[in-house]
């Protein structure tokens, strides 16, 4: 399932990315800084731990308290745009590597929450934009505005689907937030966003690369992923947004430890965000590391039977989805059958229910049965096929012709 086969959809790796600058606006507060700030911490904490009606509630008071302030109104709307994808299913890095296009069996986006996210970053671009205009050598000023618009884009390519209408505002979003760092090299909060787009590049083909290059977009595959990194090493109010990114960049290098480790880290931050679990599950079976994932699903199914709040769209189909695939790896195929059957019973993305009957056919050839293998390979051909899950197509089409040992 996903997106970082080309340069618009790696943007999309800023799901679940919160950024707040420590700097308070240029403002008439009704109360004091640090309050407001105070209230947006805790916004970013609920959001992070998937509360994401309060964070929102939180965010909402801070521009009670101060209606100039663009943080608030940004990360409102970055909190309208998180839940949406959560509503519509794109939950982890899976979301983010492969080929397979989710977005075709997503819920539709409510009007209101449309409405909101677009009332919110309007006047967030407007707050920011009058501020650069005011004071245009403040890197925080840039800053502010740059990541205003790397919302906007993120929301047209992973909500909307408009990759090519979200060009001009990714330019405008790495341009403010390279001019903040020219400005203030200490700014690394700012290298996220340059670093990010910086690798994405770098994964172009040549003639990509050359058409990225005139458009005003640096490439270098090394110094994007340092700033990246530095930018989660660096204690600010923007180095869980790196972490997340690390976690998507990490797994397509193949760094399963290094993703793995951040994403131990996050789960000692937000504890309440289960899908943390899923992540560190996924994550262990890229590395074929099936006792330490299904260690980690079980803990996150646990977790998930004991949590009251709403389910991501195919929340269910995914974690008995990996739990399957790593009980496969671990040759305890009837527990596997039953969570694969499981997945293909529950309504969720088409592309998991391809994956699905791969497993399944993988299934029956340790159990002998070649022939319901090949008629479980060939659906899951079909189906990856139309889902555009190159991975998946090209692996079961390999097993029609040779058996899974």
């Amino acid at each position: 399932m996903a997106r970082l086969t080309t340069v618009p959809p790696i943007l999309a790796i800023v799901a679940g990315v919160l950024p707040l600058s420590a700097a308070a606006q240029a403002s008439s507060p009704t109360q004091a800084p640090a309050t407001i700030e105070a209230l947006k911490a805790r916004g970013l904490e609920f959001g992070y731990n998937l509360d994401y009606d309060q964070a929102l509630a939180a965010f909402r008071e801070a521009m009670t308290a101060d209606p100039n302030d663009s943080n608030a109104h940004r990360l409102a709307a970055a909190t309208v745009w998180i839940s949406t994808l959560f509503k519509q299913g794109a939950v982890t890095a899976e979301d983010y590597l492969g080929q397979a296009r989710s977005d075709a069996a997503r819920q539709p986006v409510a009007p209101d929450l449309a409405a909101a996210f677009q009332t919110h970053i309007d006047r967030a671009l407007a707050l920011a934009g009058q501020r650069v205009r005011d004071r245009p050598n403040d890197p925080d000023a840039h800053f502010q505005l740059g990541a205003a618009y790397g919302y906007l884009t993120t929301y047209k390519a992973t909500v909307e689907g408009r990759v090519v209408g979200g060009f001009r505002t990714a330019r405008r979003a790495y341009s403010e937030n390279e001019r903040a760092l020219a400005l203030d090299p200490r700014r690394r909060d700012a290298g996220l966003t340059v670093g990010m787009y910086r690798y994405a590049v770098s994964s172009l083909s040549a003639p990509l690369r050359l058409l990225a290059g005139i458009a005003g977009f640096g490439g270098g595959r090394e110094r994007g992923l340092r700033l990246i990194e530095d930018a989660a090493a660096y204690p600010s109010d923007t180095q869980t947004n790196a972490r997340f990114t690390l976690i998507v960049i990490y797994n397509r290098e193949q760094r399963y430890d290094d993703a793995l480790r951040v994403i131990r880290a996050l789960q000692q931050a937000y504890p309440r965000n289960r899908l943390l679990w899923l992540e560190a599950g996924s994550t262990a079976l890229r590395a074929r590391r099936f006792e330490e994932a299904r260690a980690a699903i079980a803990d996150g199914l646990d977790r998930l039977s004991r949590d009251a709040r709403p389910r991501a769209y195919g929340e269910e189909a995914r974690w008995r989805y990996s739990h399957g695939i790593a009980l496969v790896g671990l040759r305890r195929i009837e527990s596997a059958q039953g969570e694969l059957r499981t997945v293909l019973e529950t309504n969720a993305p088409e592309w998991l229910h391809g994956r699905a009957h791969k497993e399944l056919g993988k299934i029956a050839d340790l159990s002998g049965d070649r022939a319901r293998a090949v008629d479980e390979y060939r659906m899951a051909h079909r189906i990856c096929r139309e889902q555009h899950d190159g991975d998946c197509a090209d692996e079961s089409a390999a097993l029609i012709s040779r058996p899974y040992r």
